[in-house]
């Protein structure tokens, strides 16, 4: 049987979310001082994942009813942004274990509790991967795969394989069309898995996303659904209409700008009171500097402000009952938002590291590590070139034209 949360008042809802970006705020310096050793052991720390349970700020996705917060999207990307000022892997880890927590609201109720009623309970997940097999049996799926990637395995308590459906005979299974069926997720213990610590990176070294592995494990159907799929959909709340893919997007827009904006400010510290070695300025005093400057920050406020706009909108649509999930236009538009922010971030971050001089290039200065977290945010998909190509086929579309 599905269900509907219930919505919160306006009132209700807008205190709520102050709060739980105050929550995020005031853990800035706790992992400002944490940020070395969270990158030294390559994963988050007790006191960190302590603080960041306590604020249950793992739950923001989680339906209500399932003891989650079940938060609109900006109140999401705003809890994000100020985490990421202080730490980018703890941020991250916070986007990802949030983004795999939307499971609750596909899969039955008793199910969902199971998995996420603990309020430390946080899952993790790697992308979808052609060779992973769920292979139909009695009950359920036999699943063997490997993934990667799956951060925040140190700190997770399930993990969740993304995997192609198969016959008994390893075939995949077609669909009424001829085509194979859209990958199912399983959700299992991580103790049921061999998770390979692999991550050995140059940026965003605490968040832990390893490799993982099962052979041959039966996961019950009931610990299964397929991602955004509108008939396995249970919660009818305005947020879980959105994708999955995109509410990833949402959250690492929402880290890179975090980082962006904490480096420009120190910047700025630093530009007040560094002249340059030969010079007899200060970089503040500086015309290209004082140019530069505002152009980056004027950079980092309207991707921001493009975000928050394109995902109000279609919360509103949704809240109003729009459809079975977003128009392609709406999930181009969300898709393309998030991407140019996080160019729009990694331009900032490029210009602080070279104007900062050498002061960014030594362990321990406010650039070095926000550069390197920048950069590796960027590589992965949800920042790729590809992410502008449906738009631009939406906007030159025939039946767009008018």
């Amino acid at each position: 049987m599905s269900t509907l949360s219930s919505e919160p008042s306006p009132p209700e809802r807008e205190k709520r979310a102050a709060e739980l970006v105050s929550r995020a705020r005031e853990l800035v310096p706790l992992l400002d001082r944490a940020g070395d050793s969270i990158e030294e052991a390559r994963y988050l720390p007790d006191g960190v994942l302590d603080a960041l349970h306590e604020a249950r700020l793992f739950r923001l996705l989680i339906p209500r009813s399932c003891g989650g917060e079940e938060v609109d999207p900006v109140t999401f990307f705003k809890v994000l942004e100020v985490l990421a000022e202080g730490d980018a892997s703890a941020a991250w880890c916070v986007n990802q274990g949030c983004g795999v927590s939307i499971a609750a609201a596909y899969l039955k109720p008793e199910v969902a509790r199971t998995v996420f009623n603990d309020p430390r309970a946080v899952a993790a997940s790697g992308p979808f991967t052609p060779k992973a097999k769920a292979v139909i049996c009695e009950g359920g799926y036999r699943v063997t795969g490997a993934w990667s990637f799956a951060s925040g395995s140190k700190h997770s308590a399930w993990l969740c394989g993304v995997s192609r459906i198969c016959e008994p005979d390893g075939q995949p299974r077609l669909g009424p069309g001829g085509q194979p069926l859209e990958p199912v997720t399983a959700v299992f213990p991580k103790s049921a898995a061999v998770v390979t610590d692999v991550w050995d990176v140059m940026g965003l070294q605490g968040t832990a996303s390893d490799d993982y592995a099962v052979k041959d494990l039966f996961v019950p159907a009931d610990f299964c659904y397929t991602r955004d799929a509108y008939r396995d959909r249970r919660e009818w709340g305005p947020l879980y209409n959105f994708s999955i893919y995109n509410l990833f997007g949402l959250g690492f827009s929402a880290v890179a700008l975090g980082i962006a904006r904490r480096s420009l400010s120190e910047f700025i510290k630093l530009a007040r009171v560094k002249t340059p070695f030969g010079r007899t300025q200060r970089l503040a005093e500086n015309n290209v500097i004082q140019s530069e400057v505002g152009l980056a920050d004027l950079k980092l406020k309207s991707s921001r402000a493009h975000v928050i706009e394109t995902f109000q909108t279609f919360y509103r649509a949704a809240a109003e009952g729009e459809g079975e999930g977003p128009r392609p236009e709406l999930r181009a538009a969300q898709r393309s938002a998030t991407c140019y922010a996080m160019h729009q971030a990694r331009e900032v971050v490029n210009f602080v590291h070279h104007a900062a001089g050498t002061t960014a290039i030594f362990k321990g200065s406010p650039f070095e590590r926000r550069f390197r977290d920048l950069q590796t945010l960027t590589q992965q998909g949800q920042a790729a070139f590809a992410n502008f190509e449906s738009l631009g086929e939406v906007l030159l579309a025939e039946d767009a034209a008018g």
